[in-house]
Protein backbone atom coordinates (compact mmCIF):
# COMPACT_ATOMS: atom_id res chain seq x y z
CA UNK A 1 0.00 0.00 0.00
CA UNK A 2 1.16 3.79 -0.91
CA UNK A 3 0.33 6.06 2.22
CA UNK A 4 0.74 9.66 1.34
CA UNK A 5 1.18 12.18 4.56
CA UNK A 6 1.19 15.37 4.63
CA UNK A 7 4.37 16.97 7.13
CA UNK A 8 3.20 20.42 9.21
CA UNK A 9 1.08 19.35 11.69
CA UNK A 10 0.02 16.04 10.89
CA UNK A 11 3.89 14.31 11.21
CA UNK A 12 5.72 17.71 13.15
CA UNK A 13 4.42 20.00 15.34
CA UNK A 14 4.56 23.51 12.88
CA UNK A 15 2.56 25.35 14.79
CA UNK A 16 4.22 25.46 18.31
CA UNK A 17 7.40 26.98 16.88
CA UNK A 18 5.21 29.11 13.79
CA UNK A 19 3.35 30.73 16.45
CA UNK A 20 7.02 31.26 18.82
CA UNK A 21 8.64 32.78 16.34
CA UNK A 22 5.25 34.92 14.92
CA UNK A 23 5.29 36.25 18.28
CA UNK A 24 8.36 36.98 18.19
CA UNK A 25 8.35 38.95 15.14
CA UNK A 26 5.37 40.83 16.41
CA UNK A 27 7.69 42.01 19.19
CA UNK A 28 10.75 42.57 17.32
CA UNK A 29 9.44 44.07 14.44
CA UNK A 30 5.93 45.32 14.26
CA UNK A 31 6.20 46.78 18.18
CA UNK A 32 3.35 44.66 19.28
CA UNK A 33 3.33 42.52 22.28
CA UNK A 34 1.59 39.74 21.27
CA UNK A 35 0.71 36.15 22.80
CA UNK A 36 -1.15 33.40 21.03
CA UNK A 37 -3.02 31.28 22.40
CA UNK A 38 -3.21 28.03 20.93
CA UNK A 39 -7.03 27.80 21.78
CA UNK A 40 -7.73 31.36 19.50
CA UNK A 41 -6.68 29.26 16.09
CA UNK A 42 -9.80 28.79 13.94
CA UNK A 43 -8.61 27.86 10.99
CA UNK A 44 -5.48 26.26 9.16
CA UNK A 45 -4.55 30.36 8.04
CA UNK A 46 -4.06 30.91 11.39
CA UNK A 47 -1.11 33.85 10.63
CA UNK A 48 -3.19 35.76 8.71
CA UNK A 49 -6.59 35.62 11.07
CA UNK A 50 -4.79 35.74 14.67
CA UNK A 51 -2.43 38.87 13.67
CA UNK A 52 -4.18 40.55 10.90
CA UNK A 53 -1.60 40.14 8.54
CA UNK A 54 -1.64 40.51 4.83
CA UNK A 55 0.30 38.51 2.38
CA UNK A 56 3.10 41.03 2.57
CA UNK A 57 3.55 40.90 6.15
CA UNK A 58 3.28 37.04 6.25
CA UNK A 59 6.37 36.72 3.88
CA UNK A 60 8.26 39.43 5.82
CA UNK A 61 7.70 36.95 8.84
CA UNK A 62 9.51 33.71 6.62
CA UNK A 63 12.31 35.64 5.47
CA UNK A 64 12.85 36.42 8.37
CA UNK A 65 12.10 33.45 10.81
CA UNK A 66 10.92 30.41 8.55
CA UNK A 67 14.12 28.52 8.42
CA UNK A 68 14.29 28.38 12.61
CA UNK A 69 10.55 27.41 12.24
CA UNK A 70 11.28 24.63 10.42
CA UNK A 71 14.42 23.80 12.81
CA UNK A 72 12.31 23.91 15.48
CA UNK A 73 9.55 21.20 14.71
CA UNK A 74 9.65 18.18 16.63
CA UNK A 75 7.47 14.92 15.72
CA UNK A 76 3.61 14.74 16.81
CA UNK A 77 3.21 12.13 19.77
CA UNK A 78 4.29 8.47 18.12
CA UNK A 79 4.86 9.28 14.89
CA UNK A 80 8.10 8.41 14.28
CA UNK A 81 7.48 5.18 15.95
CA UNK A 82 4.08 4.48 13.93
CA UNK A 83 5.11 5.72 10.74
CA UNK A 84 8.47 3.10 11.14
CA UNK A 85 5.84 0.15 12.02
CA UNK A 86 3.94 0.98 8.55
CA UNK A 87 6.76 1.41 7.28
CA UNK A 88 8.40 -2.06 8.17
CA UNK A 89 4.65 -4.22 7.24
CA UNK A 90 5.70 -3.60 3.28
CA UNK A 91 4.21 0.03 3.02
CA UNK A 92 5.75 2.59 0.75
CA UNK A 93 5.70 6.27 2.89
CA UNK A 94 5.30 9.64 0.73
CA UNK A 95 5.67 12.78 2.00
CA UNK A 96 3.05 15.34 0.28
CA UNK A 97 3.85 18.89 2.10
CA UNK A 98 3.09 22.08 0.85
CA UNK A 99 6.28 23.77 2.91
CA UNK A 100 7.49 26.62 1.08
CA UNK A 101 10.42 25.93 -0.83
CA UNK A 102 10.94 29.96 -2.17
CA UNK A 103 11.89 31.68 0.64
CA UNK A 104 15.88 32.79 -0.06
CA UNK A 105 18.56 31.53 2.19
CA UNK A 106 16.26 28.62 3.74
CA UNK A 107 17.31 25.52 2.31
CA UNK A 108 13.74 23.87 3.13
CA UNK A 109 14.05 20.39 1.45
CA UNK A 110 17.45 20.06 3.54
CA UNK A 111 15.81 21.35 7.10
CA UNK A 112 12.99 18.49 6.17
CA UNK A 113 15.49 15.57 5.58
CA UNK A 114 17.43 16.73 8.31
CA UNK A 115 14.81 16.35 11.22
CA UNK A 116 13.72 13.27 9.49
CA UNK A 117 17.22 11.90 10.34
CA UNK A 118 17.02 13.21 13.78
CA UNK A 119 14.04 10.97 14.68
CA UNK A 120 14.45 8.41 12.44
CA UNK A 121 11.42 8.77 10.32
CA UNK A 122 11.30 6.71 7.62
CA UNK A 123 10.10 7.37 3.99
CA UNK A 124 10.13 6.18 0.33
CA UNK A 125 9.86 9.67 -1.12
CA UNK A 126 9.55 13.53 0.23
CA UNK A 127 7.69 15.90 -2.07
CA UNK A 128 7.39 19.92 -1.07
CA UNK A 129 5.90 22.90 -2.18
CA UNK A 130 3.25 20.50 -3.43
CA UNK A 131 0.62 22.73 -3.37
CA UNK A 132 -1.52 20.61 -5.63
CA UNK A 133 -1.48 17.18 -3.72
CA UNK A 134 -4.19 15.89 -5.39
CA UNK A 135 -1.76 15.84 -8.80
CA UNK A 136 1.04 14.45 -6.34
CA UNK A 137 -1.28 11.78 -4.82
CA UNK A 138 -2.58 10.75 -8.89
CA UNK A 139 0.52 10.64 -9.91
CA UNK A 140 2.33 8.16 -7.34
CA UNK A 141 -0.70 6.16 -7.20
CA UNK A 142 -1.64 7.44 -3.18
CA UNK A 143 -3.62 4.68 -1.67
CA UNK A 144 -4.47 6.43 1.88
CA UNK A 145 -3.52 9.73 2.69
CA UNK A 146 -3.25 11.62 5.89
CA UNK A 147 -3.82 15.40 6.17
CA UNK A 148 -4.80 18.20 9.10
CA UNK A 149 -6.61 20.01 5.72
CA UNK A 150 -10.03 18.99 5.50
CA UNK A 151 -10.32 21.12 1.97
CA UNK A 152 -7.11 18.42 1.02
CA UNK A 153 -9.15 15.61 2.05
CA UNK A 154 -12.04 16.07 0.78
CA UNK A 155 -10.77 16.73 -3.13
CA UNK A 156 -8.37 13.66 -2.44
CA UNK A 157 -11.52 11.21 -0.91
CA UNK A 158 -14.08 12.45 -4.12
CA UNK A 159 -11.08 11.26 -6.46
CA UNK A 160 -11.10 7.47 -4.77
CA UNK A 161 -8.46 7.74 -1.42
CA UNK A 162 -8.97 7.32 1.23
CA UNK A 163 -8.46 9.66 4.01
CA UNK A 164 -7.42 10.28 7.45
CA UNK A 165 -7.97 13.81 8.81
CA UNK A 166 -5.32 14.53 11.71
CA UNK A 167 -7.34 16.79 15.03
CA UNK A 168 -5.96 19.55 15.10
CA UNK A 169 -7.07 23.19 17.01
CA UNK A 170 -7.49 24.92 13.48
CA UNK A 171 -10.16 21.94 11.83
CA UNK A 172 -11.58 20.71 15.70
CA UNK A 173 -14.81 22.10 14.83
CA UNK A 174 -15.33 20.93 11.35
CA UNK A 175 -18.00 18.76 10.76
CA UNK A 176 -16.12 15.81 8.66
CA UNK A 177 -17.80 13.80 6.12
CA UNK A 178 -18.45 10.23 6.26
CA UNK A 179 -16.17 9.61 3.52
CA UNK A 180 -13.47 11.24 5.91
CA UNK A 181 -12.06 9.56 8.76
CA UNK A 182 -10.72 11.85 12.25
CA UNK A 183 -8.53 10.55 14.10
CA UNK A 184 -6.73 12.21 17.43
CA UNK A 185 -3.87 10.71 17.21
CA UNK A 186 -1.31 8.55 15.12
CA UNK A 187 -2.18 5.36 17.52
CA UNK A 188 -5.83 6.01 15.98
CA UNK A 189 -4.88 6.00 12.35
CA UNK A 190 -2.65 2.41 13.17
CA UNK A 191 -4.89 0.68 14.76
CA UNK A 192 -7.51 1.54 12.07
CA UNK A 193 -5.35 0.47 9.27
CA UNK A 194 -4.17 -2.99 10.51
CA UNK A 195 -8.02 -3.83 11.97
Amino acid sequence: MKIGIDIDDTTLNTVDSMIKYADLYCQNFLQSNTKTNLKDIKDRFYLNSLYGWNDETKFSFFNKYYQEVLKECTPKKDSPQIIRKLKSAGNQIYFISARITSIPNCPTKEITLNTFSKYNIPYDKIIIAAYDKLTYCLHNQIDIFIDDSYEVLEELTNNGIKCYLMTTPFNEEINVSSSIKRVHNWQEIYDDLVR
